[in-house]
């Protein structure tokens, strides 16, 4: 009694703390004019435990709830784009109309009426698109218009778009204005500048690092010049064109490098990400005269120039580097961390400066514009304070005297709802999806300094930057193990943790049949029947029903759990993802401060990787998913494999160094049990580490069974993991956390981006059903909390551990596996050699695996070749397979076509479509690179 009294103290003294806090913020909110300096102490408002069981959506007095740890309630008026995510954006040289890159929701482009604030007009392939064009695929930056305003160049892979402008701002159809390939390196337009008569249209071709000067009226180059790797923003200034290169200088003989877009770039072998930026300096009227570099800070993304000084936002640095355009040299340098929590991860994107001296600098992750005092380039630059903006500020300007600020991601995924089809076994479902993705403006008159200041404690708030937080990033080592340390370095009783990683679920996609959580069991399309393990761990072990992925696809997702942040480079090339999808071999996609393993490993501690975060695989040729199936069997029934075997590799130093290399990457072409012999065998031969990362992607299904089956392979192969783990003598101090990377492929009826997540250890409170607000980051800092590692940035800094998951009292109980009840086997056209899986099913909707189709009709034969065109394009059986490859939603559809031989239009729609035509196309398919 008297330990079990202890423990439930402790418990209480955390909450103490936390209350404690709680009263101290309305003092500090209550200070008025002297909230800033407190701020700058960190103001006490703890992020998950502020949260509380609000779910995303849901409006509080800080603002709406998203899925990023933030509160939304930004300055000014609002202008909703709900069909995408706005990238980045010009305005007329005339003030009239803002031009906006959109992505997510077959829009490319969006045009906006500044006078009456609205929108005019969107181009793209999107079926209510106002203006039709090719394909959707647009570049970081951008889009130009020409100095008279005549035309708009919207820069694509490969090329322009240049459409006319019309006398009302909207424009006619464009012309493509193509730009050579070099080998394989497509061009990649980033920003275009003109020259002020005109007659020269200079360029970033940021992929192939360089920058060219056209004719805009031919399109003929004129002149081209190598700068650094992957330009980005150009300014114009005079006779001197400056250039930010993202990826820094050239590489040096022997230095440390790694691949962006097949160039070499200089990196960190630890943490795998660039270590410099410059910014170029070309002279535009001499051709012979050498190009320059100037040395900034990482990841120069966006130029700004006036009066004498050019203004350079280091996004990678979190700082913004003044160079004086007299001598080309840095005089001053601005470091952008507002909170002392963390010095990473604000990310300044945009940048300008206002008439009465006042520099903005937005901070994409932070959701937030800085505001500074500014006179000349070497006279010190004041900090004043920070404005709320909405979901990733990308740009910011000036029109009439008011402030522009262009936001990415608007109010989250809060969009129109779609319809989703899984294929024979599910039902159709429609609800919220991580697509119905928006983007917005917001345009005020610039407040004065003492309400900038006031609204900054606002900031800190809607961002969880709190005393709380600094309180769980002190320095421990000193008290008695409980399984969640108060602080950094206190003992904790898990010394394994494992982390496993699954695709594209919600929340009601999966576990919405659970009637004791907050689920839609209209929208359990693969419910109990299909994840029976999944369930049975729920139940055991605790339902969380109010957890969110950050991610909205994998790229994003994967980097979310390894960085705690999808870094501004993946954001902003979300229209193309040509240099890279995933960035597991692409430098310019990991943030300076590390990963999560990393970071096990400055702790000291030691890390296993099965799966996560890997570029490269090989396997036997012609390998096929059934002798795979048929070798998994063989080594459970046996012990024994066929000597099928593949080999997955990281070009990152430190994660190669602790990959299980026989553990394959995502491919959907092994499936997830196999996965599970070759784990079991290092795991009985070597034990656990301190670490251990998981690739599960089965379930993100595409591969050669029905989706179903796919699903129920992943939900055994979690089940054997955890069966396997709970049955060992490691089993004591093990904690096992089982995430979606993203909620991409399914809806919710709360938020697209409510995943189901799982905490499964003795230390875990068993059957609960936890309502508390949770994320991807709150998972990552929990982790880190247990296993006394830094947090990477302010997002996981600031983030509550999950403390409430945990107890104290340790409940010791197995876990024992739940027989599939779906085959395995289900839908495969071509049987396994060792048979197909035989189980009796309780889905009375399964239809016989090989179900005939009606004929194609005559007047649809056409559109079934488009279908079978496009699905040949998708190379999902291929020595590196990478995810989402096949789109999503294109996947659905064909799905459901060929299962009703082109007769019944897709859910939710009124005809049959084409590839082409399928809304919310938002990755681009293999046809959309020409």
């Amino acid at each position: 009694m008297q330990v079990t009294r202890r423990r439930r103290s402790a418990a209480e003294n955390r909450s103490g703390v936390f209350r404690h806090l709680a009263n101290r913020r309305v003092r500090i909110v209550a200070a008025g004019t002297a909230a800033l300096a407190l701020a700058g102490a960190g103001t006490a408002y703890a992020s998950t435990n502020a949260f509380g069981t609000h779910k995303v959506g849901d409006t509080t007095a800080l603002g709406t709830l998203l899925a990023s740890d933030q509160f939304g309630k930004p300055v000014g008026d609002r202008l909703l784009v709900n069909n995408g995510k706005l990238l980045s954006s010009t305005v007329s040289p005339d003030g009239r109309h803002l031009a906006a890159l959109t992505t997510d929701r077959s829009i490319a482009l969006t045009i906006v009426d500044l006078a009456n604030y609205k929108i005019i007009q969107q181009a793209g392939t999107a079926a209510d698109a106002a203006l039709k064009i090719g394909n959707n695929n647009v570049g970081q930056e951008g889009p130009t218009y020409s100095p008279d305003g005549r035309t708009l160049w919207m820069p694509q892979i490969n090329g322009f778009s240049r459409f006319p402008v019309n006398d009302d701002g909207t424009l006619s159809a464009p012309t493509f204005v193509s730009l050579p390939v070099d080998g394989t390196k497509h061009p990649l337009p980033a920003q275009a500048v003109f020259s002020p008569d005109g007659t020269v249209l200079y360029t970033a071709v940021n992929g192939q690092n360089r920058v060219v000067a056209l004719d805009p009226a031919t399109g003929t180059i004129k002149q081209s010049w190598t700068v650094g790797t992957a330009p980005r923003d150009l300014a114009l200034v005079g006779g001197k064109l400056y250039v930010g290169n993202e990826g820094g200088r050239p590489a040096k003989d022997g230095e440390p490098t790694l691949n962006s877009y097949g160039t070499q770039v200089p990196a960190d072998p630890r943490t795998g990400a660039a270590t410099t930026g410059t910014v170029s300096v070309i002279d535009v009227a001499d051709a012979a005269a050498p190009v320059r570099s100037i040395g900034v800070g990482l990841h120069p993304t966006a130029l700004h120039a006036r009066n004498g000084a050019l203004f350079v936002a280091n996004t990678g640095s979190d700082t913004v580097s003044i160079i004086d355009t007299a001598k080309d040299t840095v005089v001053q340098t601005i470091t952008t961390q507002p909170w002392p929590g963390a010095k990473v991860g604000y990310e300044p994107d945009g940048i300008t400066l206002t008439d009465d001296g006042r520099l903005l600098v937005t901070l994409g992750r932070a959701n937030a514009l800085a505001v500074y005092r500014y006179r000349t380039p070497k006279d010190p630059v004041g900090y004043v304070g920070l404005l709320p903006t909405d979901y990733f500020p990308e740009n910011v300007t000036t029109v009439g005297g008011k402030v522009i600020v262009t936001n990415l991601r608007g109010i989250g995924e809060r969009g129109p709802e779609r319809t989703i089809d899984k294929g024979p076994g599910t039902t159709p479902a429609t609800g919220h999806n991580t697509h119905d993705s928006t983007g917005t403006l917001l345009r005020f008159a610039l407040p004065d300094d003492r309400v900038i200041r006031a609204r900054t404690v606002q900031v800190f708030q809607q961002n969880g930057w709190d005393l709380t937080s600094l309180i769980g990033l002190r320095t421990g080592g000193h008290a008695r193990p409980v399984p969640v340390p108060l602080r950094l370095g206190d003992p904790s009783t898990i010394k394994h943790v494992f982390l496993i990683v699954k695709e594209n679920r919600t929340y009601d996609q999966v576990l919405g049949d659970d009637p004791r959580g907050n689920g839609d069991p209209a929208k359990a399309q693969f419910g109990e029947d299909a994840t029976p393990n999944q369930h049975a761990l729920a139940r055991q072990f605790g339902l969380y029903d109010n957890t969110y992925d950050v991610g909205t696809n994998s790229a994003e997702g994967h980097n979310w759990l390894m960085q705690s942040d999808n870094p501004e480079y993946t954001e902003s090339t979300a229209g193309e993802y040509e240099r890279s999808y995933d960035t597991e071999d692409d430098a310019l996609g990991h943030q300076r401060s590390g990963t999560l393993w990393s970071g096990v490993q400055a702790a000291g501690g030691t890390v296993k990787n099965y799966g996560e975060f890997l570029q490269f695989e090989t396997k036997p040729a012609g390998a096929t998913w059934q002798q795979f199936y048929c070798d998994a069997r063989n080594m459970a029934a046996t012990g024994q494999d066929t000597g099928i075997r593949t080999d997955s590799s990281s070009p990152i130093p430190s994660l190669n160094s602790v990959t299980a290399h026989d553990y394959p990457k995502y491919d959907l072409d092994i499936p997830d049990i196999y996965r599970y012999e070759i784990w079991k065998r290092h795991f009985d031969a070597e034990g656990p580490a301190a670490l251990n990362m998981f690739w599960l992607s089965s379930d993100h299904t595409g591969g050669p069974p029905n989706p179903i089956a796919q699903v129920a392979d992943n939900d055994l192969a979690v089940g054997r993991i955890v069966d396997h783990i709970s049955h060992s003598g490691y089993w004591k101090n093990s904690a096992i956390f089982v995430i979606e990377d993203d909620t991409q492929n399914g809806v919710d009826h709360v938020d697209g981006a409510r995943g189901p997540v799982q905490v499964i250890s003795p230390w875990a409170r068993h059957g609960t059903v936890d309502s508390r607000y949770y994320t991807q980051i709150t998972v990552v800092r929990t982790i880190e909390q247990i296993l006394g590692v830094r947090p990477m940035n302010q997002k996981d800094s600031a983030a509550t551990p999950m403390y409430t998951a945990f107890t104290g009292r340790p409940d010791y109980t197995p876990f024992t596996t739940v027989p599939n009840r779906v085959p395995l086997t289900y839908g495969l056209k071509t049987p396994p050699p060792c048979g197909d899986d035989t189980v009796p099913t309780t889905k009375a909707s399964l239809a016989p695996a090989q179900s005939p189709t009606p004929p194609v009709p005559a007047a649809m034969k056409n559109i079934a070749s488009l279908w079978t065109s496009w699905n040949a394009q998708q190379h999902r059986n291929n020595q590196n397979p990478k995810p989402d490859t096949a789109n999503p939603d294109q996947m659905d559809h064909y799905t459901w076509y060929e299962t009703h031989g082109y007769r019944t239009p897709y859910p939710g729609e009124k005809t049959i479509l084409t590839p082409a035509e399928v809304p919310g196309r938002y990755l681009p398919a293999p046809d959309s690179d020409g």
